[in-house]
């Protein structure tokens, strides 16, 4: 399960790279199916040593803080191959905005992936926020702030509320990071991680 993930983001990788040849010689590739398939790759003293001057990742992830969901086990990826930005339900915020630009225009990354997951502890707070109209406490109303749009535009759909909000979140995040002229060099994608089955998914 973790090789199909680690291909999945590398294939990502490679797909955004497919515009710019120049760059595409250096973009990760798939494995054949007769390699042996690595688990927990890049993460021994030498790849530290050889990172130490530098680093040269090939892709954001904008995640949130679910322990459940490190983006670094998710995709079986090691030292210096992710640059990882979490918060509670992926909210953006300026920091945040920054540090995915830092990653796109400093450091040359082509892909931006924004990853949500079924079972949110921010989309369950702002659920339970919306239902019962109780007091956000804290710095926890900014979160609850931010999720309840797509919490507000499903509200009515047949199914799963939290897994719709859930969604329509995550791919507004990935809209507001395409819409900002900042982040025009990079491939925006968004995708939904499931707990249970261990699957990444693309949203549309």
């Amino acid at each position: 399960m973790a090789w199909n993930r680690r291909a999945f983001l590398t294939a990502t990788a490679v797909g955004a790279l497919a515009a710019a040849p120049s760059a595409a010689a250096d973009a990760p590739r798939p494995l054949p199916p007769d390699v042996p398939r690595p688990r927990h790759p890049h993460q021994d003293g030498g790849r530290r040593r050889t990172l130490a001057p530098g680093q040269d990742p090939f892709a954001v992830i904008v995640g949130c803080v679910d322990s459940r969901v490190p983006p670094e086990l998710v995709f079986d990826q090691g030292l210096g191959d992710l640059l990882c930005i979490r918060t509670a339900g992926e909210v953006l915020d300026e920091a945040v905005l920054g540090s995915v630009q830092y990653g796109v225009q400093e450091l040359g990354i082509p892909l931006v992936l924004v990853l949500g997951h079924e079972r949110c502890g921010a989309v369950a707070a702002t659920l339970d926020h919306l239902r019962t109209g109780a007091r956000v406490p804290g710095h926890l109303e900014l979160l609850v702030a931010e999720i309840a749009p797509a919490a507000r535009r499903t509200r009515a759909a047949p199914g799963d509320w939290a897994e719709h909000a859930m969604r329509a979140h995550t791919a507004w995040v990935r809209d507001a990071i395409r819409a900002d002229p900042a982040f025009a060099p990079a491939h925006i994608a968004a995708a939904r991680f499931d707990l249970d089955t261990g699957l990444v998914s693309l949203l549309p």
